[in-house]
């Protein structure tokens, strides 16, 4: 399967996951999606709202940011170099601390650990996994534990970060 296909064969698998928990989210909260009243007018970010949150949320919302663009430069530019090995160790680093740090962000659920914090399991599992494939020069299956972990932890979780109520749509939709 090429690199291409194998990117759009994970994003529709994540699109289809986002939208799925999604679904749930609004069937088992009926009110979570209340837009009345709501000025959904493009603004600048207010950062005050990363301020008033504590030390994890602004460690994983930087970590989750730079780990996003490097997975893009991941992505996008040339595989098996140099450049891709550094990169990708930076990217792994980024991923850990963004999954770690995660773990102590329960404010979605009173306290204790909600449906996304399964991700971050999933994350901590899957990038010793991928590392040990590209360690064996099993590149297709580097290629697909890096590419799901891409669009699963940091796309779907980046588009959950988004939802009502959440300090993301507080910064850029309250």
């Amino acid at each position: 399967m090429s690199a291409a296909r194998t990117v759009w064969s994970s994003t529709w698998r994540a699109s289809l996951i986002t939208l799925g928990v999604v679904g749930i989210t609004a069937a088992l909260n009926p009110g979570l999606f209340d837009y009345s009243g709501l000025d959904l007018r493009p603004h600048a970010p207010d950062w005050s709202v990363l301020e008033r949150r504590g030390p994890a949320v602004q460690v994983h919302l930087a970590v989750a940011a730079g780990a996003f663009l490097l997975g893009l430069v991941q992505l996008l530019g040339p595989k098996g170099t140099l450049p891709h090995r550094l990169i990708g160790w930076v990217w792994v680093a980024l991923m850990t601390a963004a999954a770690v740090s995660s773990l102590f962000i329960m404010e979605i659920n009173h306290g204790v650990f909600s449906l996304i914090h399964i991700l971050s399991g999933l994350t901590l599992v899957s990038l010793p996994m991928a590392v040990y494939a590209a360690r064996r020069h099993n590149v297709a299956a580097h290629r697909r534990a890096m590419t799901n972990l891409f669009f699963g932890a940091l796309v779907v979780a980046g588009v959950l970060a988004f939802l009502p109520g959440r300090a993301m749509w507080a910064m850029f939709f309250g």
